[in-house]
């Protein structure tokens, strides 16, 4: 059975989006066009950022995208991620605290896509 390998991201501007995941994750993108963007997130699976969305994507409108990032390591590890992205001014929903599944916190990309760090399941 196939199992999913594309995670397409609504954006309103590629290039803006582009530059914000690149500097946040410190990757490049794999394939660049006007209203598609893709990185390599593992061989062979996408994370892409896409304007095909954008006759929908008004700032007002809430986003239901979360994208989640599993940090391996002690709890300290996720308090070091927050604290880099922070001095970066990433927009925070959720500071660091402990949840069910353990330490986690929560930004916005720029057009309010969730952004969810966490420990490795």
């Amino acid at each position: 059975m196939p199992t999913p390998n594309l995670f397409l991201i609504g954006v309103r501007d590629t290039e803006a989006a582009t530059a914000f995941y690149s500097d946040l994750f410190e990757i490049e993108p794999t394939f660049t066009s006007p209203h598609y963007v893709a990185f390599e997130a593992a061989p062979g699976v996408l994370f892409a950022l896409w304007t095909g969305y954008s006759e929908h994507a008004v700032p007002s409108t809430p986003r239901t995208t979360e994208i989640g990032l599993m940090v391996p390591g002690p709890p300290e590890a996720i308090d070091e991620i927050f604290t880099s992205w922070a001095s970066k001014g990433v927009h925070v929903v959720q500071e660091p605290h402990a949840a069910v599944f353990g330490r986690t916190f929560v930004i916005t990309d720029p057009d309010g896509n969730l952004i969810r760090v966490s420990p490795v399941d």
